[in-house]
């Protein structure tokens, strides 16, 4: 759940790299509180799914943030994100290690404190 909630604190950050852990996290709980949002509307029986919507809504940015972040860590441009399938491919890829262009190594950073 920190994983989440570190990628919700940085709402609109696209500066910076993410690691695969930060994002898959993220992608993770997003998913199981958009399946616990779709239960509830079912039981209720709303048709119109406006708690998704309103949910989805409010974590569209931070999704491209940590996207583009994620893209960033295995150095390449943020703009990887539009190319289907290859982006997937980079999602899963491991890190650059040590620094490069967008910014420090986040795994080394867990490592110091």
């Amino acid at each position: 759940m920190n994983w989440y909630l570190a990628v919700l604190k940085k709402y609109a950050v696209f500066n910076g790299r993410a690691r695969r852990k930060e994002y898959w996290m993220f992608i993770l709980f997003n998913f199981i509180i958009s399946f616990l949002l779709g239960f509830i509307e079912g039981l209720v029986g709303s048709s119109y799914g406006i708690l998704s919507k309103i949910y989805n809504l409010a974590v569209m940015l931070p999704a491209i943030a940590a996207g583009i972040r994620r893209m960033h860590d295995v150095g390449k441009s943020g703009w990887f994100v539009l190319i289907p399938f290859y982006n997937l491919y980079l999602a899963v890829s491991e890190g650059t290690k040590g620094d490069n262009r967008y910014g420090p190594d986040p795994k080394a950073e867990t490592l110091i404190t």
